[in-house]
Parts: C-alpha cells; structure tokens; sequence
C-alpha cells in the first residue's frame, strides 16, 4: 500500500496513461546485483582477513557497529559506487548493503552514519595500515598460488599515479611533473604468465613529491620472497617505468636475481648510440613518407651503477600530414636476452597496467582522498583497493563470457545496480530481481561460479 504522505511525481502527458512516481519501496533496494560481492567475500574471506589487522580500542558495552561491519560497509559501498562517507546517509538502509555486512536485510535499524565511518576512519595508526598493506600483498599472493598452482611465470608491475588534492591535505605538494598540487599513491600489480589480467596486490599513499624508487626496494625484497616461496618453480619479471631507474633499485633487482626490463630515461650517452640508426630510419622516413622504427642494444654504465647493463633502444621516425618529421628515442634496462624488438615488445605490455590505474580513478574512485588526515587518506586507499580485489575475483568467475576483460564499471552496472524486491522470512530471504533484466544470463554464471546452485 502506498504511503499516504510519500512525495511523488506526476507525468500527466507524453504518455498512454498519467504516471505516478513515487519512493516507497521500503524492502527493496537498486543494488541487487551486491549479492554477487557479498559471495566473493564470504567465499575467499577478504574483509575478514583484511579487518584483523584493524583494532577497536572502543568500549565493547557502547559499540553498535564492530569494525568488522565498519570496515566492510565502507569496502562494499566503494564498491557500489558510493565512495562517499556522506553517502551512507543514504544508502545505510538499503537491505542489500545490510545484507552483504552481516546484518537482516529486513529488522529495523541501519548501517553506522557518517560522523561513524569518519571517526572510524580517522583513528587508525600508521602501525594499522602497515599491516593492512601487508595483509592485502598475503592475501593476492596466496589467492594466485590456489589458482595458479603450475605457474611459470610471474611479473611484477609498479606504477605511480596522480591523485589531484582540492584542499589543505597533509602532504599534498605540488608535483611540477603533472602540474598539480597532489598525492602519488603507489599500485602494484602481479599477472601470471600469458593471462592478460592484472591482479592489484599493493596500494600505498605517498606524498606528493615523493620519488617512484621510494620504498620500492623493500617492496621487491618482501614481494619476490613471497612470491618464490608461492611459486618455486616460476621465473619473475619485474616491468618499472623509468622513475625507477635508480641504483638502489637496480642493485636490488641484481640481488634477487630476477629478470627485468626497466625504461630509463635518455641522456647524450645513450642518444650517441642511436645516431646511425635514427639516420637511417630518417631517410627511409622521408623517402617513403611514412613513420618507421628500427631497435637495437647498447652497454651502459651510469655514473652510480656498479656494472655495465644492457640498454635496449627505440630509434623511430614519425610522419605526420602537414607537420615536420618527428624524431623518438626510448630507452630500456634488461637483463633478459632477448632480441632488441622482443625486449621493448615486452616491456610496452606493461601499458595495461596504466588502464587498470584508469579503472581504479574511474570506477572505484581511488583519489577521494578528502580527509584532513594523511592516514585517513591512506586508510581511503586500501579500503578502495580490497573493493577491486572484490571485483577482480569476481571477473575471474565470468572467464568465459563476455565479461572477462569488462571493467568495474561495467561489471557493476550489467551485474550490481539491478533493482531488487528483498522478503526475509524466517527460513530464507528471497531477492526478486525483475523479469526483464537483461543480463540474467550472465548474473547466473557468475553466481554458479560463486558456489549458487542455478536451477
């Protein structure tokens, strides 16, 4: 029955009949689909792991929100597209969220508010979050070890990103790179052999000027130990950009014995090596009015290296219409021995790595770092990255259908926002979705995958 006083809306015309719109639904919800995360957590245990690491030093007689439920219905409402504490306000009643945290979707009462989640995340320690971090390698680490029980090959893929700041956050500084007052949260990612997936293992705030190589050679030490008691068998690779190409990282990719392929900036050293080859490519430029590249190698040793390294280069000329030909030099850091194209081929695969940074922005919104606290922001991060862990298991169920390479924002708006009537009874709860959802096919593999019995 409708609520007498509900507010509504009328379109008298433009249509057969008058329609009236009103919010009235109180047991359904427009997220449906979060059932799906829901199963993924209880399955492979993420929150709860992750949550361990986090301690509640409340009066346990005055708490109403454990940090279990805090942690994840900040985590599940990233991963909906509510990456706002504000947004709680509104979506701390929806049955769906209240379900996938623990609760009845049905009894009365709601999720914590936002004064809630702000206190919750503004009292975390450094101590917490390191352990957090730490946490989340493990856990990616391991989950890839029971999927991927004979790999061969593993690579590591480091990166840093801009996060714009609007406001006085601590230690947001002005980058003259991206021309921005900023944050440089660092990602990791780990793929396994030829698969093309990505898998986010690690996410760190760092300042705004802070450098790519800091902390990255105890980021190594610890990831490809890990990794080599995982995997005995595996041969790592480790991609970097050429922030990295410092001494201290090189020693400690020398000092793991890995296989590398790091980019490195140019310098008249290097550059004389590729005149020969630029001129030649050149002339064949201009004379077939067309762009063309040619590769090669070279021995280098930098004034802070301890040895000769193999240099990878790109000599390339670039023809456009109504411009002037344009000259492009790049350079990579390889132990491997591969041919020169095979090498630079190699390290240009690192590319897709930058397209899941892209999705973290855009789907899960990794730069709301709004807090006036530097480690609240950071606690944003990590909550934001245990929400795609979430969705990159998820895809791992839907490998075979169309969805396996579909981003977060398309996974959640083709599985998750689906409107959804929620009856709680005192056997089950049954969530009706409506009839015409278009990508029922889909949402059935996936929960199959998910351990559903489909009938």
């Amino acid at each position: 029955m409708p609520h007498p006083t509900a507010q509504r809306a009328l379109f008298e015309e433009g249509f057969s009949k008058p329609v009236v719109v009103q919010f009235d639904g109180e047991h359904s919800s427009s997220d449906g689909g979060a059932l799906l995360l829901g199963a993924v957590d209880r399955r492979i245990g993420l929150t709860r792991v992750l949550g361990e690491a986090l301690e509640d030093k409340r009066r346990a007689w005055r708490v109403e929100h454990g940090k279990q439920e805090l942690f994840r219905q900040r985590v599940f409402s990233i991963a909906m597209g509510y990456a706002d504490q504000n947004d709680s306000a509104r979506v701390a009643g929806d049955p769906l969220l209240k379900l996938v945290c623990g609760r009845s979707p049905s009894i009365a009462g709601s999720l914590a508010s936002q004064p809630t989640l702000s206190r919750f995340e503004t009292t975390r320690s450094g101590r917490e979050l390191v352990a957090l971090g730490r946490r989340l390698e493990r856990f990616v680490i391991e989950r890839l070890r029971k999927t991927h029980r004979k790999a061969k090959h593993i690579t590591i893929d480091l990166d840093s990103t801009e996060d714009p700041t609007h406001g006085q956050q601590p230690f947001a500084f002005f980058n003259g790179y991206y021309d921005s007052w900023c944050y440089l949260p660092m990602l990791g990612f780990l793929s396994v052999d030829d698969e093309p997936a990505q898998h986010l293992f690690h996410a760190r705030l760092r300042p705004g000027t802070a450098r790519d190589a800091r902390g990255t050679p105890a980021l190594l030490r610890r990831t490809v130990m890990a990794l080599r008691k995982s995997f005995k068998k595996a041969r790592i690779l480790v991609r970097l950009d050429a922030g990295f190409a410092v001494p201290a990282v090189f020693e400690m990719l020398d000092e793991l014995r890995v296989d590398y392929v790091v980019a490195m900036a140019g310098n008249a050293v290097l550059q004389r090596a590729t005149v020969e080859p630029l001129r030649i490519v050149r002339e064949l430029a201009e004379r077939f009015d067309g762009s063309l590249a040619t590769w090669g190698e070279t021995s280098y040793r930098s004034g802070g290296w301890d040895r000769d390294r193999r240099v990878i280069f790109k000599a390339e000329a670039l023809v456009y219409p109504d411009r002037e030909l344009k000259e492009n030099q790049r350079f990579v850091v390889t132990n491997l021995r591969l041919a020169p194209k095979k090498a630079w081929d190699l390290y240009c695969q690192r590319g897709d790595v930058e397209n899941r940074i892209k999705e973290l922005h855009e789907g899960l919104e990794i730069d709301r770092t709004s807090c006036s606290s530097f480690l609240a922001n950071h606690f944003r991060v990590l909550e934001t990255a245990a929400a795609y862990v979430l969705f990159q298991e998820l895809r791992v169920r839907l490998s075979k259908t169309d969805l396996a390479r579909a981003q977060v924002g398309t996974l959640r708006e083709k599985l998750i926002k689906i409107g959804a009537v929620v009856k709680e009874s005192v056997r089950r709860i049954v969530i009706s979705f409506p009839a015409s959802y278009p990508w029922k096919k889909l949402w059935h593999e996936a929960a199959h995958g998910l351990g559903a019995l489909v009938t």
